[in-house]
């Protein structure tokens, strides 16, 4: 049976959907809202709102912490669509070669962004864009494995992971200052993170990207129904998600984003498969391709480009020169400065947003 929901560009629009909307929330963080809005919403029914816009401080889970792993898993999934050309018989040195660029310049890209954040220069390893350098790397390393190859090599990585944290430190292994993250970070990079974030979280991390790359290719498959696209999309994601909260349940291993436990891998890696599932039925199955939905189709276009524009010349620059208006305009009506903060935050993202609508309006794409 013929799919006739892929493009005739090659592109899947669901697909294109999930990745913007994905960045398009990226971007409202680096706008500033989800911190003024969380501010703002103290004392107010929008408050419990407001904290699935902010990482979880440790055990536990909140929709911001599933963001990354969409990230990563949406790159996944686009792997066999953009890869397809060049893995053709006789292109595997060009493909390899474009990975190995691609995964440099990410890896250089994020630690670059942070010396922006610090206004010096400073070695540091944390930024998303250098763990997905590692995960495509990995996931690109074993693409051409049949699907039962690629879960079991998923699984052996958090496997990995678990033997890693538990003998560094049986006693306490997923301790905030005394975890095997903490101890790969003072041997890289010579520091720990305020946040308790760590390096080593591509180990895991990287089992999205793969879970990604066997959900596309799947996909692309002709020779695979619909129905069982779905089925099998559906399945492998309550498999993640119930294994995951089994072990945080059963006091095995608690759901931590920013060490990326195993049991945080496998449910947010569960989430994001049913994620791609919803879109993929209600978008291209159904037929659902409301012109409204370009507003984030327009942000996935050049999600990489809009990423680096917004933690850079966009939280520097852009926030102090929309308050010139959102306060200019709203401070004399006397509206709370909280306020204006929220508002001048959303006014930001509209520039974002309109940023990559002008860009993909006129096709002009940024690729790397």
């Amino acid at each position: 049976m013929q799919n006739h929901t892929i493009q005739k560009s090659g592109r899947l629009y669901a697909l294109d959907i999930f990745r913007g909307a994905t960045m398009f929330l990226l971007i409202a963080e680096a706008a500033g809202f989800h911190e003024h809005f969380y501010a703002w919403s103290e004392h107010t029914p929008f408050r419990g709102l407001a904290e699935q816009l902010i990482h979880h401080p440790w055990h536990g889970l909140r929709f911001w912490d599933l963001i990354q792993p969409f990230f990563m898993f949406i790159v996944g999934v686009a792997m066999p669509f953009s890869l397809r050309k060049r893995l053709r018989p006789g292109t595997q040195g060009a493909a390899t070669r474009h990975i190995l660029k691609r995964c440099f310049l990410l890896f250089a890209f994020g630690v670059l962004l942070h010396c922006v954040y610090s206004h010096a220069l400073v070695w540091e390893l944390w930024n998303v864009l250098v763990q997905m350098a590692f995960t495509i790397l990995i996931a690109y390393g074993i693409m051409k494995l049949s699907a039962p190859w690629q879960w079991a090599i998923s699984a052996g990585l958090l496997v990995l992971t678990e033997i890693l944290y538990r003998a560094y430190n049986p006693s306490d292994p997923y301790g905030q200052e005394t975890n095997f993250g903490s101890f790969t970070d003072l041997l890289t990079m010579g520091k720990t993170n305020s946040g308790h974030w760590v390096f080593i979280n591509f180990i895991p991390t990287a089992a999205h990207t793969i879970w990604g790359v066997i959900c596309g290719k799947i996909l692309l498959s002709d020779s695979k129904k619909h129905r069982y696209k779905l089925r099998y999309f559906l399945v492998a994601g309550a498999l993640l998600c119930c294994t995951g909260v089994l072990l945080d349940l059963m006091h095995i291993t608690p759901i931590i984003k920013r060490i990326a436990t195993t049991s945080f891998t496998l449910v947010s890696g569960g989430i994001a498969i049913w994620a791609l599932t919803f879109c993929y039925w209600f978008i291209d199955l159904k037929g659902n391709h409301y012109k409204w939905l370009h507003i984030f189709a327009a942000v996935g276009t050049n999600s990489i480009f809009i990423y680096l524009f917004s933690e850079t010349v966009g939280i520097q620059w852009f926030r102090g020169f929309g308050m010139i208006f959102t306060g200019g305009l709203l401070s004399p009506l006397g509206i709370p400065e909280g306020v204006i903060l929220v508002f001048n935050a959303l006014f930001v993202l509209f520039m974002f947003w309109y940023i990559t609508r002008f860009l993909d309006s006129r096709k002009i794409y940024f690729r790397i």
